[in-house]
């Protein structure tokens, strides 16, 4: 037994659902929080556990039907732990064999699943810091803290290669920090060095420092890693605007636009079904101009095209007056060729970071129609790295590992069209191609269900809708406990991570994104800066 506080004993479970402990007389129901992380101490096994439930119980049925109308401290007091007592549901997640008496816990021991349950009156005691050091590990050249439990001061670490092995999901309703814990992990993988990272900057939340809801200044991916993290822009006014040095300004061309962008926009150009059929029709027909052709047809022509072709004329004119919008759109060129985001990749060979950045392009249209063909042409790209991996099996030759972050990841990955994207077909295919995504969204019950079933690790917020609920849980073990654990969540700095990247599920409070956490970088910084461009990157332009 440990010198932590015990909280009661198991009276009652099952290895299907949960135990049920009986806290102790001195032990008041307000000391537990749902979620906690605590310690069955069995016969055999040390089982990390989680509190699912808190329920009150009387021995005395009359004490429910007729209670003291006026109970003092000393009646309560009194009928405490005899007459009225608390139990908890606890369903164990992990277990490591007991040391035997007078030995320490192996702090090195790995945690198994749980295949068996301890017996009656088994201990339950508070998880101490040695406890959570077994199971989450501790900060080093693999795990990166994202925050602490919500009742103590311990640092909550993240598998950060294993974050990588899988796509994620970060969810939670407005106002609960999403972009910011989104950074916290974009921090942890630059800082780890564990991958490379391909950032859809749809809001201006990652490349530059930003304005917190709190009214703080904190500084984007850029000012706190430098020549590490490129910037990508289609908004050329970005360019010259001080403090936010961009890389290179992208432009997009007609030719580089294929069907399936198109019929992604269908709902922001709201495309009919025959509009639909006849960009099939025009691809077949002027290969990969089509779009140039379309655009520059007089009526005379759609009139021939449409004849000669079997299509509908005013669906044809109808799609030409819709697509008119993307050809005006400031970064759209005539023609340009893939040398740019050809560059991206090379750039992410060397492991450098790259963030596509909007700026004044803030249209739902921009973010879906770049996305796709930025995307589609790094994943065609990769595939390529791969099957040359594959074929000289040297390790120079092995794709650093890729992951694709995108926001309001409902638009990408509906079921509607997560099937025809190309967002889709990577979060079907792990990590088969070495390029994973991490969905950002506040309504992920918009996402396809198959997709959801596919994410690796899960950091949600605060959600209050049934189905954005149910949605986040899809393919959830425990789905009960893990419904009462979000249900119980703050909207501000509290969390709940499970999946593949913990090794079970918990609620933390998030470190927060300040000077502390920037010096806590730097340090990861030193193997790759001297002193001087350090500083002169991290605070050069504040």
């Amino acid at each position: 037994m440990t010198n932590s506080e015990r909280l009661g004993v198991v009276t009652d479970g099952a290895f299907s659902a949960f135990l049920t402990v009986r806290l102790d007389p001195g032990c008041s129901s307000e000391q537990i929080r749902i979620g906690d992380f605590v310690i069955v101490e069995g016969e055999e096994y040390l089982y990390f556990s989680l509190i699912s439930d808190i329920q009150l119980r009387a021995t005395d049925k009359r004490l429910l039907a007729d209670p003291p109308r006026d109970a003092s401290p000393f009646i309560r007091r009194a009928l405490a732990g005899t007459s009225t007592y608390a139990t908890v549901q606890v369903k164990p997640m992990l277990a490591i064999d007991k040391p035997k008496e007078g030995e320490m816990v192996d702090i090195l021991a790995k945690p198994e699943p749980v295949r068996t349950i301890p017996m009656h009156l088994a201990t339950l005691r508070q998880a101490t810091h040695g406890d959570f050091r077994i199971v989450f590990g501790e900060e080093d050249k693999t795990h990166f803290a994202m925050g602490t439990p919500l009742t103590m001061d311990i640092p909550i670490c993240l598998n950060m290669p294993r974050l990588m092995e899988r796509s994620n999901g970060v969810f939670g309703q407005s106002g609960t920090g999403k972009s910011f814990l989104a950074r916290l992990l974009l921090c942890g993988i630059i800082d780890r060095n564990v991958g490379v990272n391909l950032i859809f900057d749809m809001h201006d939340e990652y490349a530059f420092g930003r304005q917190s809801e709190d009214g703080q200044w904190v500084k984007g991916l850029r000012h706190l890693f430098g020549p590490q993290v490129l910037i990508y822009s289609l908004d050329e006014r970005a360019a010259s605007r001080q403090g936010r040095n961009v890389d290179v300004v992208l432009r997009i061309g007609l030719n580089q636009i294929e069907p399936g962008d198109v019929l992604l926009l269908g709902d922001e150009l709201d495309l009919t079904p025959a509009s639909r059929a006849t960009v099939g029709l025009l691809r077949d027909s002027y290969g990969k101009n089509w779009l140039q052709r379309l655009l520059a047809m007089s009526s005379e022509d759609i009139a021939l095209f449409c004849q000669e072709r079997m299509a509908h004329q005013g669906a044809t004119e109808a799609l030409q007056r819709k697509l008119r919008d993307v050809g005006r759109r400031p970064y759209v060129v005539e023609e340009a060729p893939f040398n740019a985001i050809d560059e991206m990749v090379a750039a992410l060979d060397k492991g450098k970071h790259i963030i596509l950045h909007f700026g004044r392009h803030d249209r739902a249209l921009d973010h879906m129609l770049v996305a796709n063909i930025v995307t589609r042409r790094v994943r065609q790209l990769y595939q390529e790295k791969v099957a040359r991996y594959e074929q000289t099996q040297k390790p120079a030759d092995r794709p650093r590992t890729l992951m694709i972050t995108l926001e309001e990841a409902h638009k990408f990955l509906n079921p509607a069209v997560s099937r025809q994207t190309i967002f889709g077909q990577i979060a079907r295919e792990m990590r088969k191609y070495h390029v994973t995504l991490m969905v950002i969204d506040q309504r992920p019950s918009g996402i396809d269900p198959e997709v959801m079933s596919q994410l690796g690790t899960r950091v949600t917020g605060k959600l209050t809708e049934e189905r954005d609920i149910d949605a986040v849980l899809t393919g959830v073990a425990n789905r009960a406990a893990m419904r009462g654990m979000l249900e119980t969540l703050d909207t501000r700095q509290q969390i709940l991570i499970m999946g593949h990247a913990v090794p079970m599920p918990i609620v933390l409070r998030t470190r927060p994104y300040d000077a502390e956490f920037y010096r806590s970088l730097g340090k990861g910084q030193q193997e790759r800066l001297t002193a001087k461009e350090a500083a002169d990157e991290l605070f050069g332009d504040w």
